[in-house]
């Protein structure tokens, strides 16, 4: 299983190509529906793939927390994702695939792992509305396979939000002030947590703000903004002050939609700001081959409000 994850710092070539690769994974036969449903994780989030090590059970945590692993001396939380995305199934899970991001670090059980799918991210939807409602917002994006299975891409950030409640604490934005100056932010990113943090920030600002749920939608509401100011012989940087924007969203990413941006003119003097969970070093550098601004990590909302307060100033 290791060999699936060889050589992910040559996935580094993937950043503004608009393309990612997920690996896929199932959870069992659901005994609701008779189906064995097919999930994806973005391969820039897993660390390792293995078999589950032995799981000291722990006190007081939420049902699908499995408990603890220790892996090279740090203590690790285990999510069941069945349990967690409310899979009735009569399967055992043998896999636990560890994710990273946003400084996290965290095991999902799995029943078992497929291969790794390269694709582009115009060909991962955005979920139809009445299979959002049924999952809770838990799927960000779906695509279809040759062999006529779904793909689902869960929203990670929504299960650690929800299993940890690392986000639910007020004290995260104790030091999110008021700018004191009136300014307009533009923000895209597909997950609803994440969103919703967004906009509680920006409102703490008294920052106005418009929002996409992904960077196809962000583009074409930027491209009409930009067209206006146009129509005004006005400069879009009197409109909107800042752009933010995620990494992983169906139909264009962060990377594509900075690279749009930074290859029109009438952006000229807008910053981009790229939000991510993809917390590593290697991931900002990627943002700044496309032309990010700047970087500022995720689910941390004073350290996002200050870097907007500079960008804004």
């Amino acid at each position: 299983m290791s060999d699936l994850l060889k050589n992910i710092d040559a996935r580094a070539k993937l950043a503004g190509t608009n393309k990612l690769e997920i690996l896929m994974f199932s959870l069992g036969l659901d005994n609701r529906t008779g189906r064995e449903e097919t999930f994806g994780i973005n391969v820039f989030k897993v660390r390792e793939v293995m078999r589950i090590p032995e799981i000291t059970r722990a006190p007081e945590m939420p049902p699908s927390v499995e408990g603890m692993v220790s892996l090279r001396g740090a203590l690790v939380p285990v999510i069941d994702l069945a349990k967690y995305t409310g899979i009735e199934t009569d399967s055992k899970a043998d896999i636990m695939i560890v994710t990273e991001y946003n400084g996290h670090t965290q095991g999902f059980l799995v029943k078992s792992v497929d291969n790794i799918l390269r694709l582009d991210w115009a060909a991962m939807r955005v979920p139809p509305a009445m299979l959002a409602a049924e999952l809770g917002g838990l799927v960000t994006a779906i695509t279809e396979l040759k062999d006529g299975r779904l793909v689902m891409m869960l929203d990670v950030e929504k299960v650690l939000s929800e299993t940890s409640r690392f986000d639910a604490d007020d004290l995260i934005f104790k030091n999110v002030k008021p700018l004191g100056k009136e300014r307009t932010v533009f923000f895209a990113d597909d997950s609803s947590v994440a969103r919703n943090q967004i906009a509680r920030t920006l409102d703490m600002m008294q920052v106005k703000h418009i929002s996409a749920i992904n960077g196809r939608q962000a583009w074409d509401e930027l491209a009409k903004m930009a067209d206006y100011a146009e129509s005004l012989h006005t400069p879009l940087k009197d409109m909107v002050q800042v752009i933010l924007t995620d990494v992983e969203m169906p139909e264009m990413d962060g990377y594509m939609l900075t690279r749009k941006i930074k290859a029109d003119k009438r952006f000229a003097g807008i910053p981009v700001l790229m939000h991510s969970s993809l917390s590593s070093s290697s991931n900002q550098q990627l943002g700044k081959t496309v032309g990010v601004d700047e970087y500022v990590p995720k689910f941390e909302p004073q350290k996002l409000s200050q870097m907007l307060a500079r960008l804004l100033a």
